[in-house]
């Protein structure tokens, strides 16, 4: 992993497999995950991908720690039971009655994403709990990869969303800021992040993890062209004078391996963000 900006990151230096990817080979991999800490155990939702001919995100699986290194497996969803082509980015969080994952789901033969939730007692029961439409996107935008905080405030969102009225561009993608009262019904206020022409981020931007609240600094996905489509890069966005905007002119990390993509499997880097935590949603969050 190379790093070119100097500012509190995680780090790969001694950092430890947590979810190894299901096989080796392009296309396999382990990742998009989200975790939180609840009352001494982490909970992780991760997404199972596979190569494109051998069904994509597959399925997502909750597992449990109490070290958060050491994950063992209590439930697994499938993109079957929801009827769609593939699942991508969850993000597990805690409600007041229980439990909530989010999942990212593809309408077949389209470039169409929706977002479910669902809703159960404990971690283990997600995947019979009760199923709630998030967003539902429609003909002219797909929706996917939420990043999900909740607090004393209320919950905040930051969605990616890819334009589709263009047929052939529908990689291009861009994050929106949401709220909502309850995590089901949102308000949207517009974009939080657009890549800028000419830059490595010029194609797309997809905000992955909030590193800090004050100010505002989130880790992103970012490429500059359709051929880069699934080898995005990691970039680092800081909020300045009500909006964020990029730091650098290029990526702040890029895998050294196979795509350069830093995706292939989950590290224990999600937990070693210095000062404060990472939140939930690619990143880390604490419920005490």
């Amino acid at each position: 992993m190379t790093a070119l900006v100097d500012v509190d990151l995680p780090r790969y230096e001694g950092a430890e497999v947590v979810v190894s990817a299901p096989d080796a080979g392009p296309g396999n991999w382990a990742g998009g995950a989200s975790c939180v800490l609840v009352n001494g155990t982490f909970w992780l939702a991760y997404r199972i991908r596979r190569p494109l001919d051998s069904g994509r995100g597959v399925g997502v699986v909750v597992a449990r720690s109490v070290d958060g290194v050491n994950f063992k497996p209590v439930a697994e969803v499938s993109r079957d039971a929801f009827g769609a082509a593939s699942l991508e980015r969850p993000v597990i969080l805690p409600t007041d009655a229980g439990w909530r994952l989010y999942l990212s789901c593809a309408t077949p033969n389209s470039k169409h994403w929706w977002i479910d939730a669902l809703d159960a007692d404990r971690p283990e029961q997600l995947p019979f709990g009760d199923r709630h439409l998030v967003l539902g996107g429609d003909e002219h935008w797909a929706v996917k990869d939420p990043v999900i905080l909740r607090g004393p405030e209320g919950w905040r969102m930051w969605v990616c969303c890819h334009p589709l009225a263009d047929r052939g561009q529908e990689d291009r993608m861009i994050t929106r800021f949401a709220t909502s009262a309850d995590g089901l019904d949102w308000q949207d206020h517009g974009v939080a992040l657009r890549g800028a022409p000419g830059r490595w981020d010029a194609r797309g931007t997809r905000i992955t993890a909030i590193l800090a609240d004050d100010p505002l600094t989130v880790l992103y996905d970012g490429r500059a062209s359709a051929a880069e489509n699934w080898f995005e890069r990691t970039g680092l966005a800081r909020e300045q004078d009500g909006s964020l905007t990029a730091v650098g002119d290029a990526p702040m990390a890029e895998s050294s391996d196979s795509d350069r993509s830093p995706r292939r499997q989950i590290h224990s880097l999600l937990l070693c963000a210095s000062p404060g935590p990472m939140y939930a949603g690619g990143g880390f969050s604490q419920h005490m």
